[in-house]
């Protein structure tokens, strides 16, 4: 279910962290619905086979689709040790090009 105070169109980066400990970085506008396709291995990404269970560790908006691919670019770009930080809140999300208010980490 889209997040009810973000517009319709707004993506969203999003890092899961999986049965294996590893981490995964997306963008989705629906997250709920993203999730559900890669527990349900359709349209999912093939990195995510096998390493489930995996949870919802972060998730932020971004904009659109362009500077939601930005972000995510960057993010990726992070070792392992900075997305830790980013997920736990040391690493400020700003460092990464998230400006957009309403910044979770779960």
């Amino acid at each position: 279910m889209p997040d009810p105070g973000v517009a319709p169109d707004q993506y969203n980066l999003y890092i899961l962290r999986c049965a294996d400990g590893s981490l995964y970085t997306g963008i989705a506008i629906d997250v709920d619905s993203r999730l559900a396709e890669h527990e349900r291995g359709t349209r999912g990404a093939k990195y995510l086979r096998g390493r489930t269970p995996f949870r919802l560790v972060f998730h932020a908006p971004v904009g659109d689709r362009s500077e939601a691919q930005r972000v995510e670019y960057r993010v990726k770009r992070l070792d392992r040790s900075e997305k830790l930080r980013l997920v736990s809140g040391e690493l400020s999300p700003e460092a990464v090009g998230l400006t957009v208010p309403g910044i979770r980490a779960r």
